[in-house]
């Protein structure tokens, strides 16, 4: 109300020393030649003074409204900035709002004794794994806690082959959180998938990216992990009898006291694999093409068998 005042008042007083400019300004400018008779000099001069007044008066009225228009337009743009702002934060808000409910559908279907539900919870976690970069850890972190309730920490005696003469698989719930998280997206993740003491027999993780894993005395035997990404995976005692690894990458990978016997390397990496032994290598089935630290590539019991 005050500025408005204020912005009334200044145009009053502007308007009326214009009027006054108009009619006294010629007289006020040069008054020493203007005599009180109006002659067509004199005439000329005040026409030519008046002029100016009214060219200034109006360079004046348009700079003011465009310094007010400027105003108002900022004042727009400020409002619609802010309108949009608070769209896109209930438009998050409502976004965040649908996930955990998604979130907490999942994890009902998960902890149900259904096979069918279960799995419609894991590949729901997975949907949101992808959609809320957000939630991905803890996505990850719930189906790796799934893995280890479902397959606890095998018996040595475990058999790899049913009555019926089929190779042992996980349940399949178990191999559907294996297989979300083996193909889950490429983001940081500031801790290891834990793994640890699970009976991951007959898994398929064929291509699975398992960077960083802890797997440390989990069961792999005949696995499938073909082409796997094992990069600084934790492997000590692992077992991995008759596993297929063939084209893995084992880079960094730490295999201290790992089980390798009847294990298919052909064309796995292992140049920097930590705790290898020549010993390991020896219970292999196949070594053809597989890149190793360079004081056991020269081992002559190795290379014996890599040419076989």
């Amino acid at each position: 109300m005050k500025k408005r005042m204020g912005a009334a008042v200044s145009v009053s007083l502007g308007f009326a020393l214009f009027s006054v400019l108009i009619w006294k300004g010629p007289w006020w400018a040069d008054a020493g030649h203007l005599g009180p008779g109006l002659t067509p000099g004199t005439g000329a001069v005040v026409t030519g003074f008046r002029t100016a007044v009214v060219a200034v008066g109006a360079g004046a009225v348009a700079a003011v409204g465009l310094f007010y228009t400027d105003r108002n337009y900022r004042h727009t743009l400020r409002l619609f900035e802010h309108s949009r702002e608070m769209d896109r934060q209930q438009a998050e808000l409502t976004r965040e709002g649908q996930i955990s409910d998604r979130y907490s559908t999942a994890i009902s279907l998960l902890s149900s004794e259904e096979t069918t539900k279960r799995l419609g919870g894991i590949f729901a976690l997975e949907r949101i794994m992808h959609d809320s970069p957000r939630d991905h850890l803890m996505v990850v972190e719930v189906l790796a806690a799934f893995i280890r309730e479902n397959a606890p920490e095998p018996d040595p005696a475990n058999p790899l082959y049913l009555e019926d003469g089929r190779k042992y698989r996980p349940p399949e719930c178990v191999q559907a959180a294996l297989t979300v998280l083996g193909r889950r997206p490429q983001r940081p993740e500031p801790f290891q998938i834990d793994l640890k003491r699970t009976d991951l027999r007959g898994a398929d993780l064929a291509g699975a990216r398992l960077d960083g894993a802890c797997l440390v005395k989990a069961s792999l035997r005949t696995a499938d992990l073909k082409g796997a990404s094992l990069v600084g995976a934790e492997l000590r005692r692992a077992r991995l009898e008759g596993a297929d690894l063939t084209g893995a990458d084992l880079t960094e990978a730490d295999v201290g006291r790992a089980h390798f016997r009847s294990a298919h390397l052909t064309n796995a990496t292992l140049s920097t694999t930590r705790g290898l032994t020549v010993d390991q290598l020896l219970q292999v089935y196949k070594l053809p093409g597989v890149r190793l630290p360079d004081e056991l590539a020269s081992d002559a019991r190795i290379v014996a068998k890599m040419t076989k």
